[in-house]
């Protein structure tokens, strides 16, 4: 059997916990490659155990078939199936797997009774708004369900948070490089300057026909650069139209590649798949075929020839490449230098950036570089950057809050002062998140010493109260100790540790609220800190 990993093993924990609390209906966030099947495999495994029976529902046969050789081969359960001209009613197994398209149909859903299945798994859960995931889960009403996605940005919570009501757990991108368990990812500008102006919209992103028409001029210099950024690498290239994709193949070939191209009509798909896997071709041309249901770990090469502005998107075709495999040392991602309008365009600091503002300085950075740079050393240079920014927005905001008579602490003050850019740039997602503070997350709020009429929202004041408990376990400064400390002109008081804020806070008491002489305020730093610093905190 298989062993959980621990991210996995504390993802399995927070969905049961949700289903425990009477949440029916919660998300799941892994980036492609950190084993969503394994952990949902576990989830399946223990409803099973519970006496339910479960139905894992897809789009697309090759995550069913994905989904059943994972189950087991982790768990030893077996599957029914449940599309065309197969059905799982009355089979032995208490698990089946079903195609959308066949069960979303009337005929086929008034054949099960509204309560047969207990737990439903909606793999790839950005279709779960589509009508005919919908038609299916509405029927099954009762069921628990569980979303597995890549890693969403705000919009595609949003979005999903329509249907589901809560994220039980999330794990991001940068974690599972820094812990092993995913490729390095380095970029690097190309010097190729592709102008996107003026390309329509469609369905919320850049309408494909007129990418294609778009990057038709532009081919045969991609495939003349790639010789000099992608020899010696296994890569894959995602472009917007088979016709696009079947000419850059030819343009390829012309340059000296062993070059495939596949579709969704390729009568011998499988055998190119295989043969790409065995290093028969070096370069894997697709028009967006392959962002779900295929792996090949030993790909170290990723390149992005379909502009998106949807980050879930662009995570999927980046995450063909950022499993682990023997013998590779990163994942590569050429990035041209797109020119348009619009600012969504996803980027490769969109991976594992928080905010535009960062993802943006990122790219600024790596276009500067000259060299493959790593997405994680790009983000610490960019985030020193973001430092001194909040030091000089809170300095200002210091500045004006020291004419208020309040007792209480402004909300942004102390996410600043924290350094919480995930509280700072929150916005809700979830029904539940959209509404007004709660009178009891009010009172709680000002009990810790936080102004709460500037929280419009009750998923904000449950993310603050949460912060304000961790920060009490972990024994630092409290909300009404960094608003004292810093109106006296200290600097970062929220990373200080409680007893330190409380000793300086009494030697100002005993100096008449003046600052000693002996310390300079603004560069101070408690010896606690400095400790924590120099072993890497």
């Amino acid at each position: 059997m298989y062993e959980l990993r621990p991210y996995q093993h504390q993802a399995y924990t927070e969905i049961e916990a949700q289903w425990g609390q009477g949440i029916k209906r919660t998300l799941l966030a892994l980036p492609t490659g950190t084993g969503k099947t394994i952990v949902f495999s576990k989830i399946i495994e223990n409803r099973v155990r519970e006496g339910e029976r479960v139905l894992v529902l897809a789009h697309r046969e090759e995550l069913l078939n994905q989904a059943a050789d994972k189950l087991s081969a982790s768990t030893g359960l077996g599957c029914a199936v449940e599309k065309a001209g197969e059905s799982c009613l009355g089979s032995f197994y208490r698990v089946a797997v079903g195609s959308v398209q066949t069960l979303m149909r009337e005929k086929r859903l008034a054949k099960f009774p509204p309560d047969y299945f207990g737990t439903i798994i909606v793999d790839e859960c950005h279709h779960a708004l589509a009508d005919s995931y919908q038609r299916v889960l509405q029927y099954f009403e009762g069921a628990k369900v569980l979303g597995v996605t890549a890693t969403p940005d705000r919009g595609d919570k949003r979005n999903l948070g329509k249907y589901f009501e809560s994220l039980a757990y999330e794990y991001g991108l940068l974690s599972a490089v820094k812990e092993g368990y995913l490729a390095p990812i380095r970029a690097e500008t190309i010097p190729l300057e592709l102008d996107l102006s003026g390309v329509g919209v469609q369905n919320g992103d850049f309408a494909a026909d007129e990418l294609g028409d778009r990057l038709e001029p532009y081919l045969e210099q991609i495939a003349v650069e790639m010789r000099k950024y992608c020899a010696g690498r296994k890569t894959v290239v995602f472009l917007p139209l088979i016709k696009t994709a079947r000419r850059f193949c030819e343009l390829l070939r012309e340059n000296g590649f062993r070059a495939a191209e596949v579709n969704g009509n390729s009568p011998d798909r499988s055998i190119i798949l295989d043969d790409f896997d065995r290093g028969v071709y070096e370069v894997l041309c697709n028009a967006m075929l392959l962002t779900e249901g295929w792996d090949c770990p030993s790909v170290d090469c990723i390149i992005v020839l379909r502009p998106t502005k949807i980050r879930s998107l662009y995570a999927q075709m980046v995450g063909r490449g950022t499993r682990i495999h023997p013998g590779k040392e990163d994942l590569l991602i050429p990035d041209f230098l797109w020119h348009t309008e619009r600012h969504e365009l996803c980027r490769p600091a969109s991976l594992i950036s928080q905010t535009e503002e960062t993802a943006k300085r990122m790219t600024e950075i790596i276009n500067a570089a000259g060299y493959p740079m790593d997405l994680q050393d790009a983000l610490e240079m960019a985030e020193r950057d973001a430092v001194r920014e909040r030091e000089q927005a809170l300095a200002k905001m210091l500045k004006e809050m020291k004419n208020r008579k309040r007792k209480l602490v402004d909300p942004l003050q102390f996410e600043l002062s924290i350094q919480a850019e995930d509280l700072a740039g929150y916005e809700p997602a979830f029904a539940w998140e959209m509404g007004p503070p709660t009178d009891k997350q009010i009172a709680a709020l000002e009990k810790w010493g936080i102004f709460p009429d500037e929280i419009e929202c009750c998923g904000k004041a449950s993310k603050i109260l949460d912060r304000l408990n961790k920060r009490r376990l972990e024994g630092l400064a409290t909300p009404k100790q960094i608003r004292l400390l810093e109106s006296k002109g200290f600097m970062h008081v929220g990373e200080w540790p409680f007893d330190a804020a409380n000793k300086m806070i009494s030697r100002l008491a005993n100096n008449k609220w003046w600052v000693p002489s002996d310390v300079d305020a603004y560069t101070y730093v408690p010896v606690a800190v400095e400790r924590m610093e120099a072993v890497g905190w």
